[in-house]
């Protein structure tokens, strides 16, 4: 965007760009699993994510970086960074300090409210998480308040 790219040329070549060279990255608490915003990076916005321990973005409206909490004290501390299946998500999970939305609440999904929804039900002969996109591995338990099933490595 703004700048060369500071990003491992293995780590860049694993992601899908959208046409603006930018890729989605889900922020969630560590702690929780509470999924908190979801904001766009670059290679570089990326790069500086993951060399500084702060998280850092590409904000399409300024056409600039920022990182979190630099001016509001609001700040997220980068405890593991994860890329989908597809190359064309991020999951960055952190330590949040104070509120992660712009409006001043917790969560941007807090601010923005639940729309009306028809609940799905799952069959009754076939248990939610059952099946093998949704086995995690032998070794790797949910996180610490994530339901089985739902934890980093399962498939979405």
């Amino acid at each position: 965007m703004a700048e060369p790219s500071t990003l491992d040329p293995a780590i860049a070549a694993r992601l899908k760009h959208d046409e603006h060279g930018l890729v989605c990255a889900v922020v969630q608490e560590d702690r929780t699993g509470e999924v908190l915003m979801v904001g766009w990076m670059d290679d570089e916005a990326l790069a500086r994510t993951l060399s500084s321990g702060r998280v850092t973005f590409w904000s399409r409206s300024r056409q600039e970086y920022w990182r979190k909490g630099d001016t509001s004290g609001h700040s997220q501390h980068v405890r593991r960074v994860q890329l989908d299946c597809d190359g064309d998500a991020l999951l960055v999970r952190v330590h949040q300090v104070g509120a992660a939305c712009h409006t001043g609440t917790r969560t941007c999904f807090e601010a923005g409210g639940d729309l009306p929804v028809v609940v799905g039900a799952a069959p009754e002969d076939e248990p939610a998480g059952d099946g093998p996109a949704d086995t995690e591995p032998a070794d790797a338990g949910p996180a610490a308040g994530e339901p089985a099933g739902n934890g980093p490595g399962a498939a979405s």
